[in-house]
């Protein structure tokens, strides 16, 4: 009862700082689904017309939000996979060989998350020219894997790091292969890193804007954040009240995502224990 008693300030505080939050995306929603005047905060009544755009045809030059969808979906899951993949067997080379110039490379590896994605974007324009790739969605997810693998390569080598030797001493001593151990033995005990980079890699690669924007502009590739943003590019046919329910659309997996794993979310260690 004490430490409930000294703790409701701070919780009275925190309520009232997110009051204009909450406000804010309350009647984010609420507009969606209501017709209201100009400047006015109670609606008038109840209109699903702003929802249109998920059953209606595009207009001519547009792609249909479904087909943007499926686009944005598939370059985060692929470029997800991507990246996981390559910093779970990268993360583990790290950890557990001797490999030279180690400590140079893992620098090397901050360096290069540390570059801003705006600053290489030119360099990354030439390439995709010079290969084929430019605006296709296959050219824009060997990118964003790129760009998200020094981070999670770091991280996960981080992970593995406080695994015990002992789990895999046990698992060769078995008999045991090394795939085999670092498949059965260690990736369970680094489940958390793994669970935590693959919805954070999965969260970047749903809300990317610029890399589409500038290295896959044409509609046959488009993305959910360029689409979006296309919405606004028009002033003279400006429809906030699309624009709104189009971002509530675009932020629905994203609150699925949090629901679903906020229990993973809020229990990240650091891997296995010595016992």
């Amino acid at each position: 009862m004490n430490t409930n008693f000294k703790s409701w300030p701070i919780l009275l505080a925190l309520g009232l700082t997110s009051v204009p939050l909450v406000t804010m995306y309350a009647y984010m929603i609420i507009d969606t689904v209501t017709v209201s005047p100009p400047g006015s905060f109670i609606p008038n009544g109840i209109s699903f017309g702003s929802w249109s755009f998920l059953w209606e045809a595009p207009a001519p030059g547009r792609p249909s939000i479904w087909s943007v969808t499926l686009n944005t979906f598939i370059f985060a899951c692929v470029s997800t996979v991507m990246a996981l993949s390559v910093s779970l067997t990268g993360g583990y080379a790290l950890s557990r060989l001797h490999l030279p110039f180690r400590g140079f490379f893992l620098g090397g590896l901050i360096v290069l998350h540390a570059f801003p994605t705006i600053t290489l974007i030119i360099a990354i324009f030439l390439i995709l020219q010079m290969v084929g790739l430019y605006d296709t969605l296959a050219g824009v997810i060997l990118v964003k894997a790129a760009l998200e693998i020094p981070f999670g390569v770091w991280i996960m080598k981080g992970f593995y790091d406080t695994v015990p030797w002992e789990i895999e001493m046990a698992g060769l001593t078995d008999g045991a292969s090394r795939f085999t151990v670092w498949r059965k033995l260690v990736l369970p005990q680094v489940q958390p890193g793994i669970t935590a980079l693959g919805i954070f890699a999965f969260l970047s690669g749903w809300s990317e804007f610029i890399l589409p924007q500038v290295l896959a502009p044409g509609a046959d590739a488009q993305v959910l954040g360029v689409y979006l943003q296309s919405l606004i590019s028009d002033d003279t046919s400006m429809d906030f009240a699309k624009f709104k329910s189009v971002g509530v659309f675009y932020a629905i997996p994203v609150i699925l995502i949090y629901i679903l794993f906020n229990k993973h979310l809020m229990n990240i260690y650091g891997g296995g224990t010595k016992g």
